[in-house]
């Protein structure tokens, strides 16, 4: 009787268990694509007035720091001189800062010749690439050098010393000096994966080195703190937005080949751990952490052949972005550059900005 019982039961689970139309089992590419298309974003600012975007802007900014894992710099640190270059117009010193805790941060200060008084200060950031800060600080005495610096007009740093701004241009992770002589390709993915495991995050690593960069240029004593920018191309471009939304003494920022956004990149399959923000999607993208820069000055550039840009999702991040700036009444703040040309620096409109706002 149990035995004719049990083979009942059986036969009715099975029953269950094979009426109907088969499942199809969605691939994973296919089912990520979906839930990405889909993020909730459950923080994208919805209001109008003034109040309400600076009670946005601290709720989101809260979340974003939680998101980022350790990104506070250092407080005091000793810098060692590793080189110092006398050039016609400007001199190069090629500096390492070291602080308990932390690793060593190369960083190149760049200060203009016959300059008097403080002077307004620019931080200028690198992107991705084998030579790290050397290009931006205008290395083209280095093998390889020369040619990465043609290619994307990438001697930004030296540029904009040669206007009368002191730079500083910090090397960050993987790249340049902290990529390793072995190493033929830059780690993002790697890097990102280990730090991971130790409750760290590659971007918020490269934050708090931009972060020290910039307390470093606010105390030379040749400095005006009250007059700091932050610019950069490609990476050096997401780090100038995460910056300058992080850091309120930033007053200008000029991000150049990177208007998008994190859900349009990883909806198809993605590598890039440098840029990635674990959980970012569940609450906003980079339209929002862009408005946290509202209503100082914001300049994105894109040049009309850059292949990284979507037009539909550059458009995307200006309207999200645009609404932070209309609720606190500086539209005219919030600038797009398109410029003839492709992933490059484009150092003229960048200069016109820069000198109304910080005035070399």
């Amino acid at each position: 009787m149990r035995t004719l019982m049990g083979i009942s039961v059986l036969l009715a689970f099975a029953d269950s268990i094979s009426a109907g139309e088969p499942t199809k089992v969605a691939p994973i590419l296919e089912r990520l694509k979906r839930e990405v298309a889909d993020a909730p974003l459950a923080l994208r600012y919805k209001g109008d007035s003034a109040d309400d975007c600076r009670t946005w802007q601290k709720e989101f900014a809260a979340k974003l720091k939680s998101l980022l894992g350790p990104h506070a710099p250092p407080t005091t640190w000793k810098a060692t001189v590793q080189s110092v270059k006398e050039l016609d117009d400007h001199r190069r010193e090629h500096l390492l800062l070291e602080a308990d805790g932390h690793p060593p941060l190369p960083i190149y200060l760049l200060t203009p010749k016959n300059a008097k008084g403080k002077r307004p200060a620019i931080l200028a950031l690198h992107g991705h690439g084998a030579h790290g800060h050397h290009p931006v600080a205008g290395r083209d005495d280095l093998p390889g050098v020369e040619n990465s610096i043609k290619n994307n007009n990438y001697d930004y740093g030296r540029q904009l010393v040669r206007q009368g701004y002191v730079v500083a241009v910090p090397c960050l992770t993987p790249f340049g000096d902290r990529l390793g002589k072995s190493a033929k390709a830059d780690l993002c993915g790697d890097t990102f994966i280990r730090m991971q495991m130790l409750g760290k995050t590659l971007i918020g690593e490269n934050l708090r080195d931009c972060l020290w960069a910039v307390e470093f240029l606010a105390r030379q004593p040749n400095v005006d703190a009250e007059r700091l920018g932050c610019v950069g191309l490609s990476y050096g471009g997401r780090m100038t937005m995460m910056t300058a939304a992080i850091e309120p003494r930033i007053k200008v920022c000029v991000i150049s080949g990177a208007l998008n956004a994190m859900q349009e990149r990883v909806s198809n399959p993605y590598g890039c751990g440098s840029q990635i923000i674990p959980g970012l999607l569940l609450y906003g993208d980079v339209p929002e952490i862009a408005s946290l820069i509202a209503p100082r000055v914001c300049v994105w550039g894109v040049g009309s052949q850059d292949k990284l840009i979507d037009p539909l999702w550059a458009d995307e991040i200006l309207r999200r972005q645009r609404r932070s700036y209309k609720s606190l009444n500086a539209v005219g703040n919030l600038m797009i550059d398109r410029v003839e040309g492709g992933h490059v620096w484009n150092g003229k409109s960048a200069s016109v900005v820069l000198a109304e706002h910080l005035r070399p």
